[in-house]
């Protein structure tokens, strides 16, 4: 755990709040999230199979959520890049976070793993 700890408290301001406030929001979805690092990066899992991550985009230096199961939605705030399964939500964090949105699409991505569409 100290690892993941680390991983966000390493992070420089204002992306660390950033970070912690996603990272709050996203536990809060459901009981059975959990959050692990895995590669590096913080990753939430739901009932042990992956389901969103943090991290920072490379050249815009923004905080996002990325999406595991991201190319089943449409929603046009999320961005694909060259992934083909993953699909991120970026935030400027010198702005309130959009709380409706974020937790739009992680309720939608939960109902993914609950119907059945991916197995968990």
């Amino acid at each position: 755990m100290k690892q993941l700890d680390d991983f966000y408290l390493n992070q420089e301001e204002p992306i660390k709040e950033t970070l912690l406030a996603l990272k709050e929001i996203i536990l809060k979805q459901d009981q059975d999230i959990t959050n692990v690092l895995k590669y590096g990066m913080p990753f939430f899992c739901y009932k042990g199979k992956m389901f969103c991550y943090l991290w920072i985009h490379k050249k815009l230096k923004q905080p996002y959520i990325g999406i595991v199961e991201g190319k089943h939605f449409d929603e046009s705030f999320l961005i694909q890049e060259d992934r083909s399964r993953m699909k991120i939500m970026l935030f400027d964090s010198d702005e309130d976070l959009p709380l409706e949105k974020i937790e739009m699409v992680l309720q939608k991505a939960l109902n993914l793993y609950k119907s059945g569409i991916i197995k968990v």
